[in-house]
């Protein structure tokens, strides 16, 4: 007797059992049992984030995307760009989620939880996933503004010796392995992120903390800034 014989035969029986005295014919009974067997089996839309056989572009679409967008390209400055990130630093925030080393209140708010069943494999997959996306361009600041912020990118604030974001992120602010990809990111979250390493211990274990001790708010705005509206050539 094959599996999928036993299962249809145990489902028409809790089928008759459930609805007791409404006589359903072999065909409505076939009918509903397919259904609960394709609900069961269906990967292909699974938002189970505890199931590893879940494709993890699945898991981006179905699951990711609710905030970050299918294409990683987030409409909402509450929850950052995922498009075209490096996928190395994607792993390390996942991973940081996971342990609950991250703890930045957004973090712990939405990431935890969602990150808590993903196994490593999951959490490459996604990682390979949102860098293979296309960024695109964000919204625009004033002139005066992406001025300063190009800056303080390019050139560091030298008065204060604090180092140009260049320095770690790249001439073109795509990052390099664990140091993300900052271009086209909205500014509202940088700025949220930049605060929490000055003013925190969330996010541990990076330079930023000794980084952000020598921005005001005024250049950590402008910075934010240019990097939302990274020029694309």
């Amino acid at each position: 007797m094959s599996r999928t014989y036993q299962i249809k035969t145990r489902l028409s029986m809790s089928v008759n059992n459930a609805i007791g005295y409404v006589r359903l014919t072999p065909l409505a009974i076939a009918v509903l049992c397919s259904v609960v067997l394709s609900a069961c089996s269906n990967v292909e839309r699974s938002r189970d984030l505890g199931n590893p056989n879940v494709p993890a572009a699945v898991t981006a679409v179905q699951v990711c995307s609710a905030c970050h967008g299918k294409d990683g390209n987030s409409i909402s400055p509450n929850f950052p760009r995922l498009a075209g990130q490096q996928s190395a630093y994607l792993v390390a925030q996942l991973e940081n989620f996971r342990s609950h080393q991250r703890a930045d209140p957004e973090g712990f708010e939405y990431m935890w939880g969602i990150s808590r069943k993903l196994s490593d494999d999951q959490i490459k997959g996604l990682a390979d996933y949102f860098s293979k996306q296309i960024a695109k361009p964000n919204a625009t600041v004033d002139a005066q503004q992406m001025a300063a912020g190009k800056a303080i990118f390019e050139n560091g604030v030298p008065a204060k010796e604090t180092p140009p974001c260049m320095a770690c992120h790249g001439p073109k602010a795509e990052g390099l392995a664990t140091f993300p990809r900052l271009a086209n990111q909205h500014q509202d979250y940088l700025i949220k992120q930049l605060s929490v390493f000055r003013n925190t211990e969330g996010r541990p274990g990076t330079p930023m903390k000794q980084v952000t001790h020598l921005l005001d708010q005024q250049e950590m705005t402008a910075v934010a800034g240019y990097l939302q509206s990274f020029p694309q050539n």
